[in-house]
């Protein structure tokens, strides 16, 4: 366990005691424990709230608090985080299917758009706030999103090398324009709009495939 200090182990309903109980009690803790965090970050603000304010909501101790999360700062960088790691376990499935390369990069591509604006809350109050975050945290963050977009360059390499892509467009510069793209979408989403998340994916993807044509 990487929270080994003496802060407080207080067995909680999230605690993990003798004989299993509190393995099994374990994941939904910790999702109480991000969720109000993300509605309280929402609410009032990543400065304004307070860790006995989340543990409160979430009806645990700062103990059990700290048994899952070292900080305020960890809780914020989870919000993101756990979006990044199902947008890349499914980056992966889908660049290591079988079929056309262009057909694996449109469904990639279209998912993304889809997942972000599935989970658009979360993304929006991390960016928003994430210039609050100690620079070491800050740093991982950027490492980890950068292993996400090196992923999907891959892709695109792939597409580029049997000769499917047009290979006079650095794959950097169409990767950084594609999630450009992607991270202003809390700018204008709107859950009543014309558009449903998967359309707008669609429409991005074909944008995207029709910008690597050769």
């Amino acid at each position: 366990m990487a929270r080994g200090d003496v802060r407080d182990r207080t067995m909680d309903d999230g605690g993990r005691g003798p004989g299993g109980a509190g393995e099994r009690r374990e994941e939904p803790v910790r999702r109480r424990l991000l969720a109000e965090a993300t509605r309280l970050f929402a609410a009032k603000g990543f400065e304004n709230t307070s860790v006995q304010e989340i543990v409160s909501a979430a009806g645990v101790t700062k103990g059990a608090m700290y048994h899952y999360f070292d900080s305020k700062d960890d809780l914020l960088h989870e919000v993101y985080a756990r979006v990044l790691r199902l947008q890349t376990d499914r980056l992966d499935r889908f660049a290591d299917a079988p079929g056309p390369v262009a057909d694996r990069v449109r469904a990639a591509a279209a998912d993304v758009i889809v997942t972000t604006i599935e989970n658009l809350d979360d993304f929006k109050i991390f960016f928003r706030s994430m210039h609050q975050l100690a620079p070491e945290t800050q740093r991982s963050v950027r490492a980890e999103r950068r292993r996400y977009h090196e992923r999907f360059r891959d892709l695109i390499g792939e597409g580029r090398r049997t000769g499917v892509f047009r290979d006079d467009v650095p794959a950097d510069l169409v990767v950084d324009y594609f999630f450009g793209s992607v991270h202003h979408l809390g700018t204008w989403f709107r859950p009543d709009g014309a558009l449903s998340a998967r359309e707008i994916g669609d429409h991005f993807a074909g944008l995207l495939l029709a910008s690597l044509r050769p």
